[in-house]
């Protein structure tokens, strides 16, 4: 089993950053990919960001690159996601999760593990 659980969110307004965290725990993460999503309000989960835990290399959505980073810190087991040039439309609950095996990092629905969500609000 694995337990993972967000923390950072808040409100911020249009233009600032933010740092959200996901500490995770149980089994090992070696083979295991961790991501983020987000869900705004009426709108679907969607990818926003995807690390290899292991060799590190990341993935982002095209709505986040160049504005987002995803990092981890393996001594930690820790994930973060930091957001700058934060917009309104980033404003969501955002979750991280966790996927082992050679699946799309980007479907929401190949996840095994999931944390409950911290609340992003964005401010214009």
């Amino acid at each position: 089993q694995v337990q993972l659980v967000e923390s950072g969110g808040g409100l911020v307004q249009a233009g600032g950053s933010l740092r959200v965290s996901c500490a995770a725990s149980g089994r090992t993460f070696n083979s295991a990919t961790m991501g983020w999503f987000r869900q705004g309000p009426g709108k679907e989960r969607e990818f926003v960001a995807a690390i290899r835990w292991s060799g590190g290399s990341t993935y982002y959505a095209d709505s986040v690159k160049g504005r987002f980073t995803i990092s981890r810190d393996k001594s930690k087991n820790t994930m973060y996601l930091r957001m700058n040039s934060l917009k309104p439309e980033d404003t969501a609950v955002y979750y991280c999760a966790a996927l082992y095996g050679s699946r799309s990092y980007e479907a929401y629905a190949e996840y095994d593990y999931w944390g409950q969500g911290t609340q992003v609000t964005v401010s214009s």
